[in-house]
């Protein structure tokens, strides 16, 4: 097991391995990892994106690269051991079974990330690197606005399970077509609507869909929107909701995983500076 910490919020970096794999849905494989490293992500909270590491062809180790904090920027081995680092969500933890679970989408052999999960058998290893620290996902409100496409599906998911049975809202959820439904457990009351979009990234159908909701006013009813999904989308859901519909920054949180046309390497700097534009 190994930790590091220093000046910023301390993170955990562990190396697990594949328990089993089951596809949920035909593009969703759900893996369980376990190993001597689960204990160290117990405080972490299921929903929150951690950094997964997978090691070049024909190297066993994890060889995890340090984080310049001041930069923002990952200081990396050398190129032959160096790993692919992806953004993935935390999906669940079991310390009873010392498991922990990561929903992948499958979107065939390009993505590095699904290329591994496709591929993945038990005992194949895996980097994590995450906060050590639990993390609030969302604020206590009377209604909820919940909107991504597949790749947030698993955050929405962890959203849902914790939700109060008070609770009240919707939620759009963007898939390649109904094959791919999931069972969402919550107690809340929740409408859940699926989207089916065969080509994701090309349209705004969730967008679309965010903007005929019937969002009830500030006078009785606290709100709030938690949106994950690609850049596009997001950016057309926040301005409806911040610019249009005149939200307070404290009602929404809106993220984007992923750019349409680039990779995650390419996209992260555009999508960094677009989230930090409108905090």
């Amino acid at each position: 097991m190994s930790e590091i910490k220093n000046e910023r919020p301390a993170t955990v970096r562990g190396v697990l391995e594949v328990k089993s794999k089951v596809y949920h849905t035909p593009h969703y494989i759900r893996i369980t990892f376990t190993g001597n490293d689960v204990p160290l992500f117990a405080e972490t909270t299921p929903g929150v994106n951690n950094k997964i590491l997978i090691p070049p062809a024909g190297v066993n180790e994890i060889h995890f690269p340090d984080f310049n904090y001041e930069t923002g920027e990952w200081i990396h081995p050398p190129e032959h051991l160096k790993p692919t680092i992806r953004t993935y969500t935390h999906r669940a933890f079991d310390p009873e079974k010392n498991e922990m679970t990561i929903d992948f989408v499958a979107h065939g052999e390009n993505g590095p990330a699904s290329a591994w999960a496709i591929h993945a058998q038990p005992g194949d290893r895996l980097g994590v690197l995450m906060k050590a620290k639990g993390t609030v996902l969302y604020p206590k409100a009377d209604w909820y606005l919940l909107a991504a496409d597949a790749t947030g599906i698993p955050v929405i998911a962890a959203i849902l399970e914790t939700l109060p049975a008070t609770a009240t809202g919707v939620a759009y959820l963007e898939i390649p077509g109904k094959e791919d439904e999931q069972e969402l457990k919550t107690e809340a009351d929740i409408q859940i609507n699926w989207i089916y979009n065969t080509t994701p990234g090309e349209n705004k159908l969730l967008a679309d869909a965010v903007r005929t909701v019937k969002i009830p006013g500030q006078d009785n009813t606290t709100r709030f929107g938690y949106v994950a999904a690609e850049f596009s989308s997001v950016k057309d859901i926040r301005q409806f909701l911040r610019k249009e519909q005149a939200w307070d920054q404290t009602e929404l949180n809106a993220y984007s995983y992923w750019k349409y046309g680039a990779s995650e390497d390419g996209s992260v700097k555009v999508r960094r500076e677009e989230y930090q534009e409108e905090r």
